[in-house]
């Protein structure tokens, strides 16, 4: 036989209420939060999955602000450099015009301080920053000026080859700057396979071509010395004159077209104004060839020469100097504009061959633009993928969990109702 008091009545009355109760707010805090997981012990599996995946999107979080930061970084670089071209642009325009003959030596000097503002333009391009104070092409070093210029025309970098990185990916670090170096400095002269130019001891008119390359192989065969002269003798005896001319292998001295030493004219090869002149052998010469060709046009003296020899490394700054101190000297005489011409030659294939080198840098900021967006587009696939793993873990049934509240309440309500009415027994209500 159990015998039950009334203090168990009680406490058992007072617990039961209590559990319900506990039970009903704690259905009210799930649809106040609209999560079915108010403490790990709700569902330790579920609660363990979703700190996993919290960390996992929290991550991927921070990969798409670094995206963010490295884009911004890479279209300041891209806009400082779409000013690059456009000012090298200006400067070829100016160039061609200061080839014009009719141009006194007033008006190339005005030609010649708008090259110089090109120039102090150019410099302030190279030092840009990203307004946080870190230099755009120091390469790693982006606490450091890129350039300096110790003389006019003599820029010297400063920074490094490396470059800071940005990591977008859990398996990719993405370059955000460029080394200076190898955008205003590592340029190839000339056609960028070899250079040409003229003696500036040169008297006569002669005007030389870029020239190009008529064999890839023959150029670029082990034998070649890629290193050679022009040299012009005028026979002034018969009427008309008569212009011939040598090619000279500088590493040994000797003539080409003779295998001898090369020496004072006449020389076996006639001249042809505007002709081509091929560094490929002809008729009974010895055999050679080359693979370059270049064309002179005006009238060489006797002793002018002009050099052909293999594309070295220039930067854009000592090209556009160059083309200041020839522009402002440039003087007025038929010799003056053929040494200008010349020049202006050299100047403008250097300038083509740093727009391609700009171009080639703008096109790599674009690729990893692209491979940016392309990074953001699936880090935002996979924020959407951990959203809808983190709502199945997470996400409160609303349905399901009003239904438990109603039933709850209810019986919340009758435990309450039993509670008084067991709460009413007496012994006395029985004695009449």
């Amino acid at each position: 036989m159990i015998r039950i008091s009334t203090s168990m009545i009680f406490n058992q009355g007072v617990a039961n209420m209590q559990n319900r109760t506990a039970a009903l707010l704690k259905t009210q805090n799930q649809i106040a939060n609209g999560t079915r997981i108010l403490t790990p012990a709700d569902d330790p599996v579920a609660s363990a999955r979703s700190l996993e995946v919290d960390q996992s999107l929290a991550i991927n979080q921070q990969y798409q602000r670094n995206s963010d930061s490295a884009t911004t970084a890479l279209g300041l670089s891209e806009n400082a450099l779409t000013s690059v071209t456009t000012l090298l642009q200006d400067v070829k325009t100016t160039a061609i015009n200061a080839g014009d003959g009719a141009l006194s030596q007033s008006d190339l000097d005005t030609l010649g301080n708008t090259l110089r503002g090109n120039y102090q333009e150019l410099l302030g391009l190279a030092n840009n920053t990203d307004g946080n104070g870190q230099y755009l092409f120091s390469g790693y070093k982006g606490s450091t000026t890129p350039f300096a210029q110790t003389a006019p025309g003599v820029v010297v970098y400063q920074g490094d080859q490396g470059a800071r990185l940005t990591q977008i990916t859990a398996s990719r670090q993405l370059p955000v700057s460029d080394a200076g170096s190898d955008i205003f400095q590592l340029i190839k002269d000339g056609n960028g396979t070899f250079a040409s130019g003229a003696n500036s001891a040169n008297s006569g008119t002669g005007i030389v071509s870029p020239g190009v390359v008529t064999n890839p192989v023959a150029w670029n065969a082990a034998g070649n010395p890629r290193n050679f002269t022009v040299k012009f003798n005028v026979d002034s005896t018969p009427i008309p004159p008569v212009t011939t001319y040598d090619l000279v292998d500088n590493t040994t001295g000797n003539s080409l077209l003779t295998g001898a030493a090369s020496g004072a004219g006449p020389y076996t090869r006639t001249y042809t104004d505007g002709g081509s002149i091929n560094l490929q052998s002809q008729g009974a010469e010895p055999a050679f060839d080359f693979g370059a060709q270049i064309s002179i046009a005006g009238q060489p003296a006797t002793g002018d020469t002009f050099t052909v020899k293999a594309s070295t490394n220039v930067d854009v700054f000592k090209t556009l100097n160059d083309l200041i101190t020839a522009v402002e000297n440039a003087g007025t005489s038929s010799t003056a504009r053929a040494k200008l011409a010349n020049s202006l030659n050299v100047a403008l294939s250097n300038v083509d061959n740093s727009l391609d080198n700009v171009l080639r840098v703008r096109s790599s900021i674009g690729a990893r633009l692209q491979e940016i967006d392309a990074a953001k587009s699936a880090g935002a696939d996979l924020v959407l993928q951990y959203q809808t793993t983190l709502s199945g873990l997470r996400d409160l049934d609303y349905a399901k969990a009003i239904s438990d509240l109603t039933q709850q309440q209810f019986i919340l309500q009758a435990a309450q109702q039993s509670f008084a009415k067991v709460q009413g027994l007496s012994l006395f209500n029985f004695i009449t």
